[in-house]
């Protein structure tokens, strides 16, 4: 890297979260480690190449987090990078579940289990990768902040929406238009 990368003057921002101590950012390109550090991707933080960000409260969400949503960012794929583990991913698709009948695959670290992305049938040439995977964590609060709820119809009661982003209901509607 040409420029310093925010992990030397900002190492507050990279707390020791995973087994993986090599993640960094710039003003345009940041990484997403998984939790042993074996799958490590580039992804930029900037348009074109960064495409949306939001948080999903669908039914799939809630099942394969583990949790009650999940906080996402999608990548369009020419910008998307590997630069370890690609051969360590192991991938699970299906439709069934899907809003619209799309089909959805899921790449996971074949070691430890992180969801590192998805890739859907609806969202042709992007990959909708996982904030919490995203090694600056300054980025979670700028930009990569969340735009956009969808399918905020399935939102627990408990769970507060994200302040100042848009709001959209189940089904169809609440994938398509992010």
């Amino acid at each position: 890297m040409s420029e310093k990368s925010t992990r030397e003057t900002h190492p507050q921002n990279f707390p020791i979260a995973g087994l993986a101590q090599d993640g960094w950012s710039t003003d345009d390109a940041a990484t997403a480690t998984c939790y042993c550090g074996t799958v490590q991707l580039q992804f930029p933080t900037n348009a074109p190449g960064l495409v949306t960000t939001f948080v999903c409260h669908c039914n799939d969400c809630h099942k394969i987090t583990a949790s009650m949503f999940a906080s996402n960012f999608i990548v369009r794929d020419e910008y998307l990078k590997h630069l370890r583990g690609k051969e360590k991913l192991k991938t699970f698709g299906q439709s069934e579940t899907i809003a619209g009948g799309h089909h959805m695959t899921n790449h996971f670290c074949s070691n430890c289990g992180t969801l590192m992305y998805r890739v859907g049938s609806g969202f042709p040439e992007q990959s909708i990768l996982r904030i919490g995977t995203v090694d600056d964590f300054s980025l979670m609060e700028t930009k990569l902040r969340p735009r956009s709820e969808v399918f905020v119809d399935s939102r627990v009661s408990w769970v507060n929406g994200v302040e100042g982003a848009s709001k959209r209901g189940g089904g169809r509607e609440g994938a398509e238009r992010l």
